[in-house]
C-alpha cells in the first residue's frame, strides 16, 4: 500500500553508497550516474525550476552567476521526488515544510511510529550553506535518541573534542567533559549539504513518508482557501515540480523551513535581531593546530573560528558586527581581512587564511537572533530555525532543533491519530514551554558569549572579555561547566547564570589586587553592572518564568475564535 517507485530508491541507495565510497577513491560520479541513472530520469530528478532554488546574494547585495560548489568532491544525490500524487491519502496525518535537520529528522522518527507524512522540500538537490556545520556532543547524543547517528557516517565527518582560544598570543584550551558517554560521544563537524542529504535519505527509507519536492505557497483551511488567524490550519498549497498548485491536506502541518521562513509571522510574533555576518573561507590544506578541536580567536572587532569540516578542510568563520558589510565589488571586504583580521590570526593559520581570502570564494551570510511567542493554532506548530534562532557563534542551533524534535515526538507518540485538532493542540499546548531550559540555556550562552566576546571601547567590557578568558584558561570546574554549557550535556540555566556571574566577580577580584583602590573598587562595580546588562535582558525575552520554573509558565491559548472554528471541525 505504501510502496512508491522501489526501483528509483534502490537505485538511489546503490548510488549513494557508491559516491561515498568515491571520496577516496576519486572515480567520476557522473559516469556512475549514466550508468545507474538513464539519462531522461536523470534529468527529470536533476533539473529543478529556478524559480524553487534558493537565492543567494553576494555582500553587495547583486545575484551572483552561478558559484563554484565548496563540497565538489562529494556531492550525493537528491532524495527522487515522489510525484506521483495517484496513491495520496484524501488525509495525511501530517505535512512538514522544509527537509532540512529539523524536518527531516522529524519526518524520520514520524515515519518510525507509521504516520502518513508527506514531506516537503523546494529544493532536493544538496545545500551548499556554511551554516549547520557543527553538531555539538549534546546535539550528537540527541540524535542517537532519534536513530540518526548513522547520519554522520560517510561523508568525512570530522570528531570535535573541544576548543581552543587565542588571545592577543595566548592560548587556553578546553576539552568537552566527555566522561560516563560512550567512545563514539563528540562534537561532529562536516559539510551542511553531506548531513542534509543523510537525513532526506533517512526519511524516505521510512515507507509511510513520502518526500516531495515543493515550494509552499500558503496554509489552507477546511474550505482549501488560504488560512487566517481564527481559523483550524487543514494542510498547505505548494507548487509541485511540474509547476502546477496542489493541496494537500493533514491533520497536523509542521512548518520548519528555516531561517528564512515565509510562515514565521503568520504562526507567531517574532522578535528578529541581526547582530552581524559571518564571513566564510574555505582553507584546504591546512592543518589547525590543534587537530580535532575548535579554534576561536578573540581577535577585534569580533571572534574569528575555525574547525574542520573534512580530512582535508577546515572552515574559517570571520564576524563583522553591523548590518552592512564592507564592499565586495570595490575590493572594500578583501582589504578588510587581509588589513584588519589577517595580523590577529596565529601565524600557522594566516598563509592558509590569506590564499583563501585572495584566491577562494568569500561567503557571507547574515546572523539572526529570533525569539517567538507561538500562536499555536489548532492544526499547527512550528519546529527548528523558522521559531527560533540564536547566534551561531556557540554552534548550538542543531542541538536545539534535534532537542525539539525529540521532545515533540515524545509529546506525540502517545496519540493514535491526529485527526481531533483540539485534542493534538492539547496534548501539544505546553510544548513551547517544556523546551525552554535547555534552549533558553543554549540561546541565552550564545547571545551573551558573542556580546562579550566581541571588542568594546569600554574598560569595563574589556575587562569581562579578559576574565572571560581567564576564567576558563582556568581548568577544572571553571572550564568544565561552561563548556558543559556549551556542549548541550548539562543544558541547565542556573549553571549559566552561576558561571557568568562568577566570571564576572572573577573579574572583580582582579581588579582589587595587590591592594584595593577607589578605582579598582569602582570598574568592578560597572563590569559587574556590564555582566547583568549582557545576561538579564536576554532572558527577560525568553521569559524567566518559562526558564526556570516552566511548569508555572503561561501556555499560548487559542482565542475564542479559534477554538470554535477548530471545534465545528470536528462536529
Amino acid at each position: 500500500m505504501f510502496s512508491r517507485r522501489p526501483a528509483s530508491r534502490a537505485a538511489t541507495t546503490i548510488h549513494h553508497q557508491l559516491c561515498r565510497r568515491n571520496l577516496v577513491a576519486g572515480v567520476h560520479r557522473d559516469s556512475l550516474s549514466s550508468r545507474l541513472f538513464p539519462s531522461s530520469r536523470r534529468s527529470q530528478w536533476l533539473a529543478l525550476p529556478r524559480s524553487m532554488a534558493p537565492q543567494t546574494r553576494s555582500a553587495g547585495g547583486a545575484a551572483p552567476a552561478e558559484p563554484e560548489r565548496e563540497d565538489q568532491g562529494m556531492v550525493l544525490p537528491p532524495v527522487p521526488s515522489a510525484d506521483d500524487r495517484s496513491t495520496d491519502p484524501e488525509v495525511w496525518d501530517m505535512v512538514i515544510v522544509g527537509a532540512g535537520v529539523a524536518g527531516s529528522a522529524f519526518a524520520y522518527q514520524q515515519g518510525c511510529s507509521g504516520r502518513r507524512v508527506l514531506l516537503l522540500e523546494r529544493e532536493l538537490s544538496q545545500p551548499d550553506r556554511i551554516v549547520g556545520e557543527l553538531l555539538q556532543p549534546g546535539g550528537y547524543l540527541l540524535l542517537k535518541r532519534l536513530g540518526l547517528a548513522h547520519c554522520c557516517d560517510g561523508i568525512d565527518a570530522q570528531k570535535v573534542h573541544g576548543y581552543c582560544m587565542f588571545k592577543e598570543g595566548r592560548e587556553a584550551k578546553v576539552a568537552y567533559p566527555l566522561e560516563g558517554h560512550g567512545e563514539d560521544v563528540a562534537g561532529r563537524s562536516f559539510h551542511h549539504g553531506r548531513f542534509v542529504q543523510n537525513l532526506r535519505q533517512a526519511a524516505a527509507t521510512q515507507p509511510t513518508v513520502t518526500v516531495r519536492q515543493g515550494y509552499v505557497r500558503r496554509l489552507v483551511n477546511d474550505e482549501g482557501g488560504e488560512w487566517e488567524e481564527g481559523q483550524a490550519v487543514t494542510g498547505v498549497c505548494y507548487k509541485g515540480s511540474d509547476g502546477a498548485d496542489h493541496v494537500a491536506h493533514a491533520h497536523l502541518t509542521v512548518v520548519c523551513d528555516g531561517m528564512y521562513s515565509g510562515f514565521r509571522k503568520k504562526l507567531s510574533v517574532p522578535d528578529m535581531h541581526q547582530p552581524s555576518f559571518f564571513i566564510g573561507l574555505l582553507l584546504k590544506d591546512c592543518p589547525l593546530p590543534y587537530s580535532n578541536y575548535g579554534h576561536v580567536i578573540l581577535g577585534k572587532p569580533s571572534p574569528v573560528l575555525f574547525y574542520p569540516i573534512s580530512s582535508t578542510e577546515a572552515r574559517c568563520l570571520v564576524d563583522y558586527p553591523g548590518e552592512k558589510l564592507p564592499s565586495v565589488s570595490s575590493g572594500e571586504l578583501e582589504r578588510y581581512l587581509l588589513d584588519t583580521v589577517a595580523p590577529q590570526i596565529p601565524s600557522t593559520l594566516r598563509p592558509a587564511f590569506e590564499l583563501a581570502v585572495k584566491h577562494g570564494r568569500i561567503r557571507c551570510m547574515q546572523n539572526k537572533q529570533v525569539t517567538s511567542q507561538p500562536l499555536h493554532p489548532a492544526g499547527a506548530l512550528m519546529l527548528g530555525d523558522a521559531f527560533n534562532m540564536r547566534h551561531p557563534l556557540t554552534g548550538g542551533g542543531m542541538t536545539v532543533a534535534f532537542s525539539d524534535t525529540n521532545l515533540l515526538c515524545d509529546m506525540l507518540r502517545p496519540l493514535p491519530t491526529f485527526d481531533n485538532k483540539l485534542a493534538t493542540r492539547d496534548a501539544t499546548s505546553s510544548f513551547y514551554v517544556r523546551r525552554k531550559p535547555l534552549s533558553a540555556t543554549i540561546n541565552t550562552l550564545a547571545n551573551a558569549l558573542y556580546k562579550v566576546f566581541c571588542a568594546s571601547d569600554s574598560r569595563a567590557h574589556e575587562e569581562m572579555r579578559q576574565a572571560c578568558f581567564d576564567y576558563l584558561a582556568l581548568g577544572g570546574m571553571y572550564s568544565t561547566g561552561p563548556v558543559s554549557l556549551l556542549s548541550g550535556l548539562n543544558p541547565r540555566p542556573s549553571v549559566l547564570v552561576m558561571h557568568f556571574f562568577m566570571v564576572a566577580l572573577y573579574g572583580f577580584g582582579r581588579l582589587l589586587r595587590p591592594r584595593p583602590t577607589l578605582r579598582g573598587v569602582w570598574l568592578g562595580v560597572l563590569l559587574i553592572y556590564s555582566a547583568a546588562c549582557i545576561i538579564l535582558p536576554i532572558i527577560w525575552k525568553e521569559g524567566i518564568r518559562a526558564v526556570f520554573f516552566p511548569s508555572l509558565a503561561p501556555q499560548p491559548r487559542l482565542t475564542s475564535a479559534q477554538r470554535l472554528a477548530a471545534a465545528a471541525k470536528q462536529a
